[in-house]
């Protein structure tokens, strides 16, 4: 939860709930660029951190895993077995840096909503979630044009043998889904889903802040406490929120590239 939105509901003298000011963050110093603010810093700060993990487990492997090479081996094997394995198949081993990269990109990027100091989860904005979304999105059209045939690709999106007047409808609803809507989608899903925890999470720690210690009264003193307790039960539930919404977003990029590099049809 934001200082400022403490601040903002005690000025009041009454309960404001947050809302989207929650997301709104003026730059790191007066003058400075807009573009210049609290999440682009930490967005660069978990890509370093994902870097980081990943050298210390890999720069120097040993044939007997250690230390962080056990927890990368471990990490390396999730992803595989679950993610990429079962869309790839036998083209796995090529996709697993990119896979690897965005699953622990992301779910670090989440982790960030439940780290003292920064409390916020990346991924709330939209433009985090679309930047990579667009990445897997032309991977996906370039690896179909590049092995199915810049005309081929698109003409694999529509089942063949199908009665002509159908066409007439099947191909602006598969070319809307395939081309816009999957790809956006794919980003909404994991922005929208950020967005609503940091939220949640957001009312109920203020909730518990108002009645326990802004404005204590013996009748909002059980208030208070309810929302502590729903706070430290939705903390726990966004962990895995955090977590699935990682998992889905890589998910869905093994099967995007997937089908780029074989026709769905």
């Amino acid at each position: 939860m934001n200082a400022q939105t403490v601040l903002a509901a005690s000025e009041g003298g009454e309960f404001q709930a947050p809302g989207p000011e929650l997301f709104d963050f003026p730059p790191l110093f007066a003058g400075g660029p807009e573009w210049l603010t609290k999440p682009v810093v930490f967005a660069v700060f978990g890509a370093l951190v994902t870097c980081a993990l990943f050298w210390m487990a890999f720069a120097k492997p040993k044939l007997v895993p250690r230390g962080m090479q056990n927890v990368g081996e471990i990490g390396y094997m999730f992803v595989r077995d679950e993610i990429a394995r079962p869309f790839l198949g036998k083209n796995t081993d090529r996709w697993m840096p990119m896979l690897m990269s965005l699953f622990f990109l992301i779910w670090i990027w989440n982790i960030f909503a439940v780290v003292p100091v920064i409390q916020f989860p990346i991924a709330s904005h939209i433009a985090f979630p679309a930047v990579l979304a667009i990445i897997v999105y032309i991977t996906k059209v370039y690896l179909g044009m590049k092995h199915q045939g810049p005309v081929k690709y698109f003409t694999n999106m529509i089942p063949p043998g199908l009665p002509l007047p159908v066409y007439f409808l099947l191909v602006p609803i598969e070319y809307l889904s395939t081309l816009i809507l999957a790809p956006f989608t794919h980003a909404v899903r994991l922005f929208a889903n950020m967005f609503a925890g940091h939220t949640i999470l957001a009312f109920f720690s203020l909730v518990g802040f108002w009645f326990l210690f802004e404005k204590p009264t013996l009748a909002g003193f059980g208030v208070g406490i309810i929302g502590v307790l729903i706070t430290i039960v939705m903390t726990a539930f966004e962990l895995l929120i955090q977590f699935l919404q990682a998992f889905l977003f890589a998910m869905l990029a093994a099967m995007y590239i997937q089908s780029g590099l074989e026709a769905e049809h």
